[in-house]
């Protein structure tokens, strides 16, 4: 950031370093919700995996800057300039966040989604895709014009490996190859061997790209240590919920490709032609495949949440996830009633996801109950990775089903699942009441009823 930047819209003293010990102060932490039994409670947020808050340290920054917003690229006016260097300082904080190679490039999307898509776009015409069914829909369905191959669900990350390593040496023609992994899974949480998977690619001649969506905003990420090519992720899991992503990684393919959206800021030079046509010459930065304004304070965002974990420090940041990792597993493994989902087992290292089935319980039904009568929010459904979570429950993979919307009527069976998720912002007591929920319910039942209404289980009035 340039100094007249700085000094215009800096709203946090860096100096002061979070305690790793405490959680990290998020947007909303002090909102109460109405219990439908009866008076009010301080809401738990127990759904990072889908959004997490924004650090309060966010939304400082982007307020502080909110009243010099102005164009981004090529206007002559002072606000013009501030957003143009803080748009381009973003971009370098966002690279050493990711510890990006020289020659790497960063381009703002506006989501995990978003990004994918895009990579999709720019894969060569020949190019063969590998994916786990085990993947988000972010990563298993975007490959809608190269030929895929989807691989079954490992057991061990050794298994995965392994797996990778068959099909790549087996593909034909051999040609060129893109692998796309998930660095920990949005279902259960684990941790995928990244760097063995990358070595296996680039052993067969092929490259990888990293769904960091779950794996950012709980673990440090290098791509240089991870030897990926590419690292795709979401502003919103990483406590900048204002609606951009990234995709950083090698310039070659994105820069030989057609741009993912064709416009200006896009285009470096367009001239008619004496046809009557029209000739185009497009930028071979990052600019190629960011057509349109664009999202600046979503930009800002990340790069100041990029800044916020790193000064906080991973470190104590997945000390204290860790500890409350072991809480919620703990207290869900005294309810016998309650069956953990999981692919690598229980020693696998994770991240703070988890999800869980209870006998005898609708799983919308019981996501209902902890909401309306203990102001905890979590999420039921297939999680948008329909495959896994199918697998993990052993039903068969055509089965019918519809993400987190489930048919079934309260107390009859249904394909979908629970989880509970949580991060920097998560205090002890959430996580505390929490599994204190779960005991009640499963021992108690819940107070209310409840009815499905436009595909969600809710309380009856």
């Amino acid at each position: 950031m340039s100094a007249r930047l700085s000094t215009a819209v800096s709203a946090s003293d860096s100096s002061a370093e979070p305690c790793c010990a405490a959680p990290l102060p998020v947007l909303g932490r002090d909102v109460t919700v109405p219990l439908v039994t009866g008076g009010e409670v301080t809401y738990a947020a127990l759904d990072y995996a889908a959004s997490a808050p924004a650090l309060q340290r966010v939304w400082d920054d982007v307020a502080a800057y909110a009243p010099y917003y102005g164009s981004v690229h090529r206007g002559a006016g002072y606000l013009s300039q501030l957003s143009t260097d803080l748009f381009e300082n973003s971009r370098a904080a966002v690279a050493e966040f990711l510890d990006c190679r020289a020659g790497d490039q960063v381009v703002f999307t506006r989501s995990t989604t978003d990004s994918l898509n895009l990579l999709a776009q720019v894969v060569p015409a020949d190019c063969q895709v590998f994916v786990f069914e085990t993947e988000h829909h972010a990563s298993l369905l975007p490959w809608r014009d190269a030929r895929v191959t989807y691989l079954n669900a490992p057991r061990t990350p050794q298994q995965a490996v392994r797996t990778l390593e068959r099909a790549l040496a087996d593909r034909d023609p051999y040609g060129p190859a893109l692998v796309c992994v998930t660095g920990a899974s949005n279902v259960t949480g684990e941790l995928w061997p990244v760097k063995e998977l990358a070595a296996a690619a680039h052993a067969h001649g092929a490259r990888i790209v990293l769904d960091a969506a779950q794996l950012a905003p709980h673990h440090p990420v290098s791509v240089r240590e991870l030897d990926v090519d590419w690292i795709a992720f979401s502003g919103h899991k990483l406590y900048a919920p204002f609606g951009s992503g990234v995709l950083a990684g090698r310039a070659d393919w994105l820069q030989a490709s057609e741009p993912y959206l064709a416009g200006g800021g896009a285009s470096r030079k367009v001239a008619r032609r004496a046809d009557g046509g029209v000739d185009v010459e497009w930028h071979t930065t990052a600019a190629r495949h960011e057509a349109g304004s664009p999202n600046v304070i979503g930009v800002y965002a990340i790069a100041s949440a990029c800044k916020a974990l790193t000064e906080a420090g991973f470190e104590g940041l997945v000390e204290r996830e860790r500890h409350l990792i072991a809480k919620v597993r703990e207290g869900l493994a005294s309810v016998p009633e309650v069956r953990v989902l999981s692919l690598f087992g229980d020693d696998a290292p994770r991240v703070g996801v988890i999800s869980f089935v209870v006998d005898g319980w609708n799983s919308s039904h019981f996501a209902a109950a902890l909401s309306a009568e203990y102001g905890i929010g979590v999420r039921d459904g297939l999680f948008c990775a329909h495959p896994l979570v199918r697998t993990l429950l052993g039903s068969e993979p055509q089965e019918p089903g519809e993400c987190g919307a489930p048919e079934a009527e309260p107390g009859e069976r249904s394909l979908n699942a629970i989880r509970v998720s949580f991060g920097a912002g998560t205090p002890d007591e959430h996580v505390d009441r929490f599994v204190r929920a779960v005991r009640e319910l499963v021992r108690e039942g819940a107070k209310w009823t409840y009815h499905t209404e436009e595909g969600r289980c809710v309380p009856a009035v």
